[in-house]
């Protein structure tokens, strides 16, 4: 009797116990999800740094839910009660990572690098020092595209709100407009972290579907005599321009909305150490190793939040059809500026470099190259594109840290 009692307790004890637990079906939905992000990132190559360390979190997650409790249960890899607790205000565990600390699994841990906001503002940290702002100083003209391309960003937040999302929810799902990863995570923790896996998992979708969301765009609203302009070679860029505008950009945009601190600062930061020519090693190391690091700490949190209690639901599904909306209507604000361009600089800008005012660097700015050489073989538009590029990545840290500084 003792060996079947064991026996018996093994089996209910174990994760495959959880089948045939109510909505234990909800798990293995999400299991299968979690399959087909990894198909997505390792074969189809949709942003895997990112894609493949979201899924196989999902995958953990998941599978951990299937323990007796599921994911109450302590042998969970993460809580999402703690992290309840954590946001009520009422809770004795209001803002407490202590309580995370003590009585979370591996996933709650790892999680609160993106609930502080450190892992965003690490990428960002690598994303400063792998940027030249060299096209968008050569061509400051290139931040009325940037600032354009964010017009998904508000467009889909009216939209969430007729949607019946609140302030907070709708604001979190149109920064996905902005293509830009990290920032949509910084927002949404801070404003909806109950969303943060649907719209993440959006948001960077559509960055790795951007040769093909934005070339039908570009064909329907330019002509082609518009995308074969030839443009001229940008002038030189001195480096003290390069050393002086991180700085003077940190002070400006800090000073003007405070809550892009994080964001912005650590951009330019890492600006700055590529640019000064006396800081390689940090430069370097904020390149490569830590950008890894925290790709690695990042992709893994995220998934972990798509809990199938949670992910599954029609909201999941509004999230992603707005979320491409959003990304769309960014395109096309790019493009309609770029087209006004075209037209007061007398035929010398290419508008197909507005397509590129989205923040996914240096994607966006590589299509418009595509594109236009597609049009005209002569055409060499990426590092006219890399300037709205470039600015987008500041336009979208603007427009979050205005929703943040609006409904915080």
């Amino acid at each position: 009797m003792d060996i079947l009692e064991t026996l018996r307790t093994l089996i209910s004890d174990s994760g495959f116990a959880g089948f045939f637990v109510e909505e234990g079906y909800k798990n293995l939905i999400m299991i299968l999800i979690s399959f087909l992000l990894l198909y997505l990132g390792i074969v189809k190559k949709f942003e895997p740094l990112l894609l493949v360390g979201i899924a196989f979190g999902c995958l953990l997650v998941n599978v951990s839910n299937f323990f007796s409790g599921g994911a109450s249960s302590p042998d969970a890899l993460y809580h999402p009660e703690l992290w309840d607790e954590f946001l009520n205000h009422d809770s004795e565990f209001y803002h407490s990572y202590g309580n995370i600390m003590a009585n979370g699994g591996l996933l709650d841990i790892l999680y609160i690098g993106v609930k502080s906001g450190l892992y965003p503002s690490l990428i960002f940290l690598g994303v400063g020092a792998m940027t030249d702002f060299g096209p968008l100083l050569s061509n400051p003209k290139s931040l009325l595209l940037g600032a354009a391309a964010q017009m998904g960003v508000f467009l889909a937040f009216f939209g969430a709100v007729c949607l019946g999302f609140t302030g907070e929810e709708a604001a979190s799902i149109g920064i996905i407009g902005g293509a830009d990863g990290p920032t949509a995570i910084f927002l949404t923790t801070r404003l909806a972290p109950h969303l943060l896996g649907p719209i993440a998992i959006a948001a960077y979708s559509y960055m790795a579907l951007i040769p093909m969301i934005q070339p039908p765009l570009m064909k329907l609203l330019t002509t082609e005599k518009e995308r074969q302009v030839v443009m001229e070679q940008n002038r030189t860029v001195s480096k003290t321009e390069k050393i002086i505008f991180p700085v003077l950009v940190a002070v400006f945009v800090i000073l003007l909305l405070p809550s892009t601190a994080p964001l912005v600062g650590c951009l330019m930061l890492g600006n700055l150490w590529k640019e000064c020519g006396v800081t390689e090693r940090l430069s370097d190391t904020v390149q490569n190793a830590l950008m890894n690091i925290v790709t690695v700490f990042l992709g893994i949190s995220v998934g972990a939040t798509t809990v199938a209690s949670r992910f599954l639901s029609l909201e999941t599904l509004k999230i992603v059809c707005l979320g491409l909306i959003a990304f769309c209507f960014s395109t096309i604000g790019g493009l309609l500026v770029g087209k006004l361009m075209y037209k007061l600089s007398g035929g010398k800008i290419n508008p197909l470099i507005g397509s590129a005012g989205v923040s996914a660097v240096p994607m966006a700015a590589r299509v418009s190259q595509i594109e236009g050489q597609k049009a005209n073989p002569k055409n060499f538009l990426l590092m006219h594109a890399m300037g709205p590029n470039v600015a987008g990545v500041i336009g979208s840290a603007i427009a979050a840290g205005f929703l943040l500084a609006v409904f915080k």
